[in-house]
């Protein structure tokens, strides 16, 4: 202590600095609102075009199952076509849904904890006489993806490769409880899209093509996962009733309606009760004499006079394109720009590139939005953004608290202003911290066999919800340390009554002495505790990391609290003194 008073502006520069380096790591560090959580399991959801057919979709379904079966790191796969008979699920045919279930990396048991198996001196596994593992509690864990697997992304990149089939769409990186919550909050089937407002579809679509077209272009977006709803283009066929032709017959409307409805849509009758079961009879046509526009050309019609003529006679059966759904929000007809981000690049980042990007090109006439057009981004990054006006709210009135916490056990806003500097120098370490984790340098070496960038899950760390929890336990404990080494520097002033500058920096060296040990073990146990959350990889570690990285890098760096507190206070009693001085000459 002595020594970085001796030296205390040098000192107090390379606070400076530290402060400095983490707010660099705060400007530059990206934004989302939760890291996801792992599921164990991925949602594939690809679709063909509107066109295509009930066979086609079934075909591509199977071939989807096959493809992903194949990779040996999953180990079940549930697809699905269509959807329930539920308002609440409106997918169409042509979108599939592939639950899928991959293997955990190393073999665990129900609880989830790895398992050991044992080995021979060569290092391989020993298999009984069914070809099974022996469970050995000293030996090693069983791996069970393959060696260029290294994370569930890896996983992720082998499914897309293998599931590159013609005329289907690529999908965002999804699961399924995710995807639910998501296309609950906003509709859309993936984390990020644009929601395109207009008078009608066929405008919404083409402006929407458009923008995909162009979203390709934007930095950070992923190419392959860019995909505008194609909402016009599937075939219904149309039964034009001839007005004039049914009029020569004496039918009307309603009655050649009912004709067809019995006829190719059918029509109940009655109803059938099999125990608790109710069952409607419907009356059609056989599917043989309906499954093609000629042989429903052939149906025949009765008229008033008893005479029978074919369908074709009266009615015109074409094709024509139609939406596959149509869908609204807020009184307008609405379609989809679905898109997702690359490795690297936070949500709230590629939303606000993708934004710039459009502009500039509205803004050059590159884009033009139609009239009665709008546009808008939407996805998780909106609740990150409404989060972030909240902790523009919560942050300053917790770290108020703090401070009015120490005002009222110092009674002096001096002291309190001192104690309150370990906030910010928690708060730069627990950023630095964050920005070591985005590193690849950072804990890469083996200690014992043991990769230590695998061991604490080093990977780049996004602001979230979660990290700012993690903050605001920091500012909390940061202050610590503080409050002991000011409390007896206070009473070491009382005690000592310094007369000199001489006797204030040993009043100083006192006071800090006799809390240096006291200080050392409670920031000790603090980082100690956090350890086996830094390593947890069980449920719910995807949040805890993110909490406790703040916690750790800000309690390592604020060990120099024990040292920043006492200089502080010493440049300030000597002003004190020095100012006193000069009072009592003049």
């Amino acid at each position: 202590l002595r020594f970085f008073l001796r030296i205390r502006y040098i000192f107090l520069m390379g606070v400076g600095f530290i402060l400095y380096s983490g707010y660099s790591v705060f400007v530059g560090t990206g934004q989302e609102f939760m890291p996801s959580l792992n599921e164990g399991s991925f949602l594939l959801m690809p679709t063909s075009m509107p066109h295509s057919g009930m066979q086609v979709n079934e075909a591509n379904l199977r071939m989807l199952d096959m493809a992903v079966t194949s990779i040996p790191e999953v180990e079940l796969v549930v697809g699905k076509a269509g959807r329930v008979e539920s308002s609440l699920d409106p997918a169409p045919m042509n979108m599939y849904e592939n639950v899928i279930m991959y293997k955990s990396e190393y073999k665990t048991d129900e609880s989830g904890r790895r398992i050991r198996f044992k080995i021979d001196d060569d290092g391989n596994y020993i298999k009984d006489k069914e070809g099974g593992l022996v469970l050995d509690k000293n030996g090693q864990y069983f791996r069970q993806w393959r060696d260029h697997i290294k994370s569930p992304d890896d996983i992720w990149k082998e499914i897309v490769k293998a599931t590159k089939i013609p005329s289907l769409t690529s999908a965002p990186k999804l699961q399924p409880i995710e995807t639910r919550l998501v296309m609950l909050a906003t509709g859309m089937r993936a984390p990020m899209g644009v929601k395109v407002k207009g008078p009608d579809l066929k405008t919404i679509e083409e402006f929407g093509l458009k923008i995909e077209m162009f979203l390709k272009e934007v930095e950070g977006v992923k190419k392959s996962a860019v995909f505008a709803d194609r909402i016009v283009g599937k075939p219904y066929l149309l039964l034009d009733i001839d007005r004039e032709a049914i009029s020569r017959y004496g039918l009307s409307i309603l009655n050649v309606q009912n004709q067809i409805q019995t006829a190719i849509g059918g029509m109940i009758m009655s109803s059938t009760v099999e125990g608790r079961e109710r069952y409607s009879i419907r009356l059609r046509y056989p599917m043989e004499l309906r499954n093609n526009p000629d042989k429903i050309k052939g149906i025949y019609l009765s008229t008033p006079t008893g005479a029978q003529i074919p369908l074709g006679d009266v009615v015109d059966i074409r094709y024509e394109p139609g939406p596959q759904s149509i869908k609204s929000e807020d009184g307008f007809l609405i379609g989809y720009v679905l898109l997702d981000k690359e490795d690297g690049y936070s949500e709230v980042e590629v939303v606000n590139n993708a934004q710039d990007y459009l502009q500039s090109k509205i803004d050059d006439g590159t884009l033009i939005v139609p009239n009665g057009v709008s546009y808008r981004f939407a996805g998780s990054y909106e609740q990150q953004v409404r989060a972030n006006k909240r902790l523009a709210i919560v942050i300053p009135i917790a770290l108020g608290l703090i401070f009015l916490i120490l005002y009222f056990h110092f009674k002096s806003v001096t002291t309190s202003l001192l104690v309150f500097s370990g906030v910010f120098v928690a708060f730069a370490g627990g950023f630095i911290m964050i920005g070591f984790y985005s590193e690849e340098w950072f804990l890469n070496f083996d200690f014992f066999g043991t990769n230590m960038r695998e061991l604490f899950q080093v990977k780049t760390i996004n602001l979230s919800v979660a990290v700012w929890v993690g903050f605001l336990a920091l500012f909390g404990i940061a202050t610590d340390d503080g409050v002991l080494v000011a409390t007896f520097l206070q009473e070491s002033f009382i005690k000592n009554k310094p007369k000199s500058v001489k006797e204030i920096q040993n009043a100083v060296v006192e006071g800090g002495r006799r809390r240096v040990k006291p200080a050392m073990m409670t920031t000790a146990t603090t980082i100690l505790a956090l350890l086996p959350v830094l390593t947890s990889t069980g449920k719910g570690a995807d949040i805890m990391l993110p909490m406790a990285i703040p916690s750790f890098g800000g309690m390592v760096l604020n060990m120099i609290t024990m040292f920043t507190v006492p200089i502080l206070y010493c440049i300030w009693q000597e002003m004190k003194f020095k100012l006193n001085i000069r009072k009592s000459k003049a």
